[in-house]
This record gives C-alpha cells, sequence and structure tokens, in this order.
C-alpha cells in the first residue's frame, strides 16, 4: 500500500509560518491564523495516530504546530503590549506623535 500525503499538512505548515509573521499586525491576524494552524494540526494528527503506516508528512504538521505555538504567543504579547499601550496613553496620543511626545515628557 502506498504512503499518502497527510491532508493539510503543507498549509499546517504555510499558517504556522504566517502566524509568526503577522504577529505585528495588532495581534489579530497572526493569533487567528495560529489558532486555525493548532486546529488543523490536531485533526490531522489525530489521522495519522489512528494509521502512522498509511500517512506521510507528520514532520510538516508538528513543524507548522509548533510555529503556530510560537505564533500565538507572539500575538498574544504584542496584543497586550498594544492594548496596554491604549490604556496609558490613548488611542489620540497614538494617533498624533506631537501628542504622544507631550504625554511622555510629562511622564518623566
Amino acid at each position: 500500500m502506498e504512503r499518502q500525503k497527510l491532508p493539510n499538512s503543507t498549509g499546517i505548515l504555510v499558517l504556522g509560518i504566517l502566524s509568526i509573521l503577522t504577529c505585528c499586525c495588532y495581534g489579530f491576524i497572526g493569533l487567528a491564523l495560529g489558532i486555525v494552524a493548532l486546529v488543523l494540526a490536531k485533526k490531522a494528527t489525530a489521522l495519522h495516530n489512528e494509521n502512522p503506516d498509511m500517512y506521510d508528512g507528520i514532520g510538516n504538521v508538528n513543524a507548522g504546530r509548533i510555529m503556530a505555538i510560537i505564533g500565538i504567543v507572539l500575538s498574544a504579547l504584542y496584543l497586550i503590549f498594544v492594548v496596554g499601550m491604549i490604556l496609558m496613553f490613548g488611542w489620540d496620543a497614538l494617533q498624533d506623535p506631537e501628542l504622544l511626545r507631550e504625554q511622555l515628557e510629562n511622564m518623566q
């Protein structure tokens, strides 16, 4: 019997990479891509565990899952940072560099 490639193994790898690359887009995009990659990786791993001799490509799934976890952590940290900046300075100050500089000078 010929070994088949796991479904979505390449897609999981791509989503994991994209979750790391897009973590600085206010954290939302990287978080969403990482979660989708984790869900797909869980399904692919379960399929591989049912019949490991039939499927190939578990390395891509594992690498994609690890990158998705890294992407989720980085996105969550960046999202916390952005929310903290908004709470500390306000949305208007983040949009106006002069107002932000003024508020930073007042903090010193």
